[in-house]
């Protein structure tokens, strides 16, 4: 004998089968109008160069404006919390640096949690930090500085654009892959970094490309390695740290583009189909590598892979540095 079906079975089932369809619709009339992309810091540093860049011909791509908006303060944490709060509708997206995966160990007040209130778009670039140091400091390679501070433990120091910065826990990371003890000094940002590690009242500083180039090349500082696993295509004659004493070591410079959690999969494989094409194309990719920058699209699935790596790996790095949310 057969069984008759209960309305509420089929209403169950129905809404089951209509799932998938509904997300491919969602995706199917996106975007009807404006894209926001927030960009939690003030105009000129990467995420913002990166979002500007990308967004004239994102937005030919996808038929619809594409209006950066920078919402700087507290480090990152008031544009992530615009972001977080928005509606999951790929409206409105985050361009962000490797901030979001410091944040949790150096703010109290975030709102946000960056695992679970975002989901990946892509990764757009990545780029070296440049271990720089003082003409006076008589070291020519990593090693000679290794060599150097375990000859004063304690008595060498290295300069930051500010305490739990990119640049801090990049300093952080190489002491202690290296085993060297050495004392922070924190300032108000690059320039002042790059002033004292210049007069030599700082012994070292872990640079951004675009910020010390010009230095570099003008001899006014001395650079000894790039952060990255590899050369840097921009200055392929200056070796990594890895290569230089410390192997495995690598520190990115990274910048990825986020969507509120729960943004319809068929929207974010959209944006992450015409955003990685954006980056792919030869104009874009010279561009940046004018700028020291190297396009890095992947998939969603790898950038949230990628977040969570570099979340628990910053959150280590704070428990070593006892670096603590302010």
């Amino acid at each position: 004998m057969k069984r008759e079906l209960r309305p509420a079975f089929l209403a169950a089932a129905c809404l089951l089968c209509a799932a998938p369809a509904a997300s491919a619709a969602q995706g199917a009339g996106y975007p009807v109008r404006p894209i926001r992309i927030v960009v939690p810091f003030t105009p000129g540093g990467q995420p913002d160069i990166l979002a500007r860049l990308i967004a004239p011909k994102l937005g030919e791509a996808l038929g619809q404006q594409i209006v950066v908006d920078n919402r700087p303060g507290a480090g990152g944490v008031i544009g992530g919390r615009i972001v977080a709060g928005a509606s999951p509708d790929g409206y409105t997206l985050l361009s962000v640096s490797a901030a979001i995966a410091i944040q949790p160990y150096t703010r109290a007040d975030m709102g946000y949690d960056p695992l679970k209130d975002f989901t990946g778009v892509t990764r757009m670039a990545t780029a070296a930090y440049y271990l720089v140091v003082p003409n006076s400091l008589e070291v020519k390679t990593v090693k000679d500085l290794i060599a150097l501070a375990k000859a004063k433990p304690g008595q060498l120091n290295f300069a930051s654009a500010g305490a739990g910065s990119a640049t801090h826990f990049g300093g952080e990371l190489f002491c202690h892959t290296a085993g060297i003890d050495m004392v922070h000094v924190p300032h108000r940002g690059i320039p002042e970094a790059l002033t004292d590690t210049i007069a030599g009242r700082t012994h070292f500083f872990m640079a951004p490309y675009g910020s010390s180039v010009g230095l570099i090349k003008e001899g006014r500082l001395r650079a000894l390695a790039v952060s990255t696993i590899k050369r840097s295509r921009v200055t392929p004659d200056i070796p990594t740290i890895a290569e230089s004493g410390l192997p495995g070591f690598r520190y990115d410079s990274w910048n990825a583009l986020y969507a509120p959690a729960r943004t319809p999969a068929a929207i974010i494989d959209k944006l992450n189909r015409e955003v990685g094409r954006v980056l792919r194309s030869p104009e874009i990719e010279q561009r940046l590598l004018a700028l020291g920058i190297e396009a890095a699209p992947d998939t969603p699935e790898e950038l949230n892979k990628f977040t969570a790596e570099q979340v628990a790996a910053a959150g280590e790095l704070a428990r070593k540095a006892g670096i603590a949310p302010e």
